[in-house]
């Protein structure tokens, strides 16, 4: 199982890396919008929707984001506060109330509002970040380095469970780890003047932020999972699952992200 996982990591990786830097933004708007099709297939597959709808469904939120993008001039033109407010808030009220009442809800038309709600903010997110890509991959690399600390701090240190109904496997060992993690690598990034010149900065407090809301994705989406009795989202890539199992933290984390650093901007 190793094996697979660490081949497909080595190729997705440099062609992320190649996507994120050297394609323009309305190029790299389009590349994401194929990936969010890919993911609202699975989200519709673990709403357990019927065939027709799920194809339905996975044509239908990309095409609403390049749509929507079209009619602002473009994916540069796209507004990330709108979509940053609307991801922030679903996570902050809508995901974590389900997830403390523990609601096993089924009715596909509730579950296609909250895919629209978890999904769309995430690519509106990614493609006005890109526009300053230093800054985007610097932002998402505080899910991966939360992912590693997380495991390893869970590992060696872990016992009292983080959320045993919903992930067995996380501990506050483990969320305390990721929350260091973090901190040391927002402050490096800050100290050693790594993102470019004039890039926003990453702060150690938004990146505990980030780093705690990207937890709240992993659960919800290992929720979703749990209550459809599936172990992974998707197949579509080896050794990790499906792309919903690859992105569940950054769905919560990168709006927070966009809606922070637009309302940074000089005005």
């Amino acid at each position: 199982m190793l094996l697979p996982r660490v081949i497909t990591a080595a190729i997705l990786i440099p062609l992320f890396l190649g996507a994120l830097f050297f394609l323009g933004n309305g190029s790299f708007a389009w590349l994401m919008a194929l990936l969010l099709g890919l993911a609202a297939w699975e989200w519709a597959g673990l709403g357990g929707f019927p065939p027709a709808a799920r194809a339905l469904y996975a044509i239908a939120l990309p095409t609403l984001c390049l749509g929507v993008a079209a009619a602002q001039g473009g994916a540069p033109g796209i507004a990330p506060l709108w979509a940053g407010a609307a991801g922030t808030a679903f996570w902050v009220f809508g995901a974590s109330t389900w997830l403390v009442r523990g609601w096993e809800i089924r009715a596909q038309w509730v579950l296609a509002g909250v895919g629209v709600l978890a999904l769309v903010p995430l690519w509106v997110a990614c493609v006005w970040l890109q526009q300053a890509p230093g800054s985007l991959l610097a932002v998402m690399a505080v899910v991966w380095v939360a992912d590693t600390a997380a495991y390893f701090a869970g590992r060696r240190f872990g016992q009292a469970r983080l959320a045993p109904r919903i992930s067995p496997g996380k501990t506050w060992a483990g969320l305390w780890g990721a929350l260091v993690g973090v901190g040391l690598y927002a402050a490096a990034l800050g100290l050693f003047g790594l993102l470019p010149e004039g890039a926003p900065k990453l702060s150690v407090p938004l990146a505990w932020v980030l780093a705690i809301f990207s937890v709240e994705g992993d659960l919800f989406e290992s929720w979703l999972k749990r209550t459809r009795g599936v172990k992974d989202s998707g197949r579509i890539l080896p050794g990790h699952g499906g792309i919903l199992d690859r992105i569940d933290g950054l769905t919560a984390s990168l709006p927070v992200a966009a809606l922070y650093y637009a309302l940074a901007q000089p005005t």
